[in-house]
């Protein structure tokens, strides 16, 4: 009996915007490691990042001082830190005897008037209003921050107004846009990567975490009627968590095939590239596209995480430096003397495709998904609190990676993209961790990476902007350091650990595999695994022979420039997303259905009706 073999999800497009910039072609995180990268490098990175940010070319050091100081983390810029807007309740006329009068128009009279209230009209807009005993009001007050630091997309760069938006919440106009960036990286326009499979052979898995948070989604749904505003059709369907998945199916993407936004707070980046990869490696899916998007960056969610203690404020920072004022650029300090996570916001997003396929059609071979795990943490003190569970995955994903690039492999060729939140008790636990898994594997000497010291934490999308890192790494031999910090912290477990505090130039060869660790509140753990575009091809190689891989790295050639072209586009300023907003609906008297078949209109293959019992040994 022939032996099955399992399909290899390889990664064939990678896109979105992240706090350094647009991550198609890895220039989000060539920003990150832009003091290590040649001198050429360098400069188109900064061009490309000018462009992005509507600045004229990087020609002046005034340019390039506001592309670097417009980028990563830094001081808020969405809102006004000095002057968030607040309620205060207050309650007049303590005396139990005395009156209050005012006069107020009548259309803003409360529908049910409170029974100490005495109205009396004066005309036909105004009366006026006796009320005895205490009054209670609010009173609109505005206070200062007391977190100043976040992860925010580049100065200057608004998706909102790179298409139609019409008041989309921010996460979903990143979504437009990040989806686009992967598509179009991919080198196939969207009618052929539609064209070469069946409609239900193409699937799309994201979310966010938290939902659309600001005034146009959940915010504005929960927030309005409190504050005199009028709550609109559109807060509660666009604040959903899988709408960034909708929008793609819907207005960028056009598919019919299978969707699902999974949700693992900071682990759903992982939690749906898991889906997608089990997914391609079953048959059932031979392009499925993984992407979240999360813009959390607004006054509530700050106060609701900093009432938690979960990020850096101010105070406490200035308190680690001996400082008078905050050092926003360094507020994320993983694995080192630090007081809390920074908020940032993120849209990553990833194509894959069975290695056939891949082969196929010529797709460029990015790396490939090797394995993701995910465990819960079982009985715990805490929602937030960690566990057992992240034990579990990183065990997990180690003995998958020795199973593919054997012992050496693993000791010498693979290193962590670590959670590295940058709060006293993730440096803890999570090092703890990471130290007792190496021993347990006799790897010498495990290189951690942490590049929330970068981008701030993005929740959702932490575990993309993770990947997107290893991405760029393969392609430019460079590790991005630790770079906020300049101390390993004492309580910090070290033991066969290397925390880099600068850029790390490593050959190819060193870097086989790597691994994205993300953990999340409520027991959400999950460890990827993932394999260098030079394994995936020496992979492919085994499988199909020398002369298929060559012949599929010719036919790579024009896709390799269909790609390019596109990235030299958006390096000009070229940067309007794929936005087809009621173009293309179909209705179901335009599908053709027989008992076998659907035909879908604007799809080259059917969707097959007819298929095995999978349970045919029970019927």
């Amino acid at each position: 009996m022939t032996q099955r073999r399992t399909p290899l999800p390889i990664i064939v497009g990678s896109g979105g915007i992240n706090p350094a910039g647009r991550v198609s072609f890895n220039h989000a995180y060539r920003r990150m490691v832009l003091e290590s990268l040649p001198q050429q490098a360098q400069q188109t990175t900064l061009g490309s990042l000018a462009k992005l940010m509507g600045l004229a070319e990087c020609d002046s050091d005034d340019t390039k001082a506001q592309i670097l100081g417009g980028t990563l983390v830094r001081k808020i810029e969405h809102f006004d830190v000095e002057r968030i807007a607040w309620h205060n309740a207050m309650s007049l006329g303590k005396d139990p005897d005395s009156e209050q009068t005012f006069i107020v128009a009548k259309r803003q009279l409360p529908q049910t008037l409170p029974e100490a209230w005495r109205v009396t009209s004066l005309d036909d807009k105004h009366a006026l209003v006796r009320c005895i005993g205490d009054l209670n009001v609010l009173v609109q007050d505005l206070r200062p921050s007391r977190v100043t630091s976040a992860g925010q997309l580049p100065t200057g760069f608004d998706p909102a107004a790179l298409y139609p938006s019409r008041s989309h919440p921010r996460g979903l106009q990143m979504t437009v846009y990040g989806a686009s960036d992967a598509l179009r990286s991919t080198g196939f326009s969207i009618d052929e990567l539609k064209s070469l499979v069946r409609p239900d052979q193409f699937a799309v898995y994201s979310g966010s975490a938290m939902g659309q948070l600001d005034q146009d989604g959940y915010g504005g749904l929960m927030q309005n009627a409190l504050v005199g505003k009028r709550t609109t059709a559109k807060n509660i369907a666009l604040g959903l968590p899988e709408m960034p998945g909708d929008f793609v199916n819907a207005y960028v993407l056009g598919s019919v095939g299978e969707t699902a936004g999974i949700i693992g707070a900071c682990a759903t980046f992982l939690y749906n590239v898991k889906r997608g990869m089990d997914d391609i490696r079953s048959g059932s899916k031979r392009i499925v596209m993984v992407g979240n998007a999360e813009a959390p960056i607004t006054p509530s969610v700050i106060e609701g995480y900093r009432t938690m203690g979960a990020l850096a404020e101010d105070e406490a920072l200035m308190a680690l430096d001996g400082s008078e004022t905050p050092d926003n650029r360094r507020a994320c300090r993983p694995f080192s003397s630090n007081a809390g996570f920074t908020l940032a916001e993120s849209s990553v997003w990833i194509v894959l495709m069975d290695d056939a396929l891949a082969m196929e059609s010529g797709a460029r071979i990015l790396g490939s998904v090797g394995d993701v795990f995910v465990n819960a943490d079982g009985y715990k003190k805490s929602i937030p609190g960690p566990g057992i569970g992240n034990y579990i995955t990183v065990a997990k994903a180690m003995a998958s990676a020795r199973t593919m690039l054997g012992e050496v492999g693993l000791r010498h060729s693979t290193y962590m993209h670590a959670h590295g939140t940058s709060t006293p008790q993730n440096r803890v636990t999570e090092s703890a961790i990471m130290s007792e898994l190496a021993q347990a594997f006799d790897i010498p000497q495990l290189t951690i990476a942490a590049i929330k010291s970068y981008l701030g934490h993005s929740l959702a999308p932490a575990g993309g902007d993770q990947l997107a890192a290893i991405l760029g790494a393969w392609q430019d031999g460079i590790i991005p350091g630790i770079k906020t910090i300049d101390h390993i912290a004492d309580d910090v477990v070290k033991d066969r650990l290397h925390f880099p505090m600068g850029d790390q130039a490593r050959d190819m060869d060193s870097m086989r595999g790597a691994f994205v660790n993300s953990k999340g509140f409520g027991g959400n753990n999950a460890t990827g695994f993932f394999m260098s575009p030079q394994q995936t091809e020496q992979m492919l190689e085994k499988r199909y022979g020398t002369k298929a891989l060559t012949a599929a790295k010719q036919r790579q050639e024009a896709i390799e420039h269909k790609a390019q072209t596109y990235n030299d586009a958006a390096d000009d300023g070229d940067i309007a997303p794929i936005y087809q907003f009621g173009q293309g609906v179909l209705e179901g008297s335009d599908l053709t259905i027989t008992d076998q078949e659907i035909t879908v209109p604007g799809f080259a293959q059917k969707i097959r009706l007819s298929g095995d019992n999978p349970f045919e040994d029970m019927s």
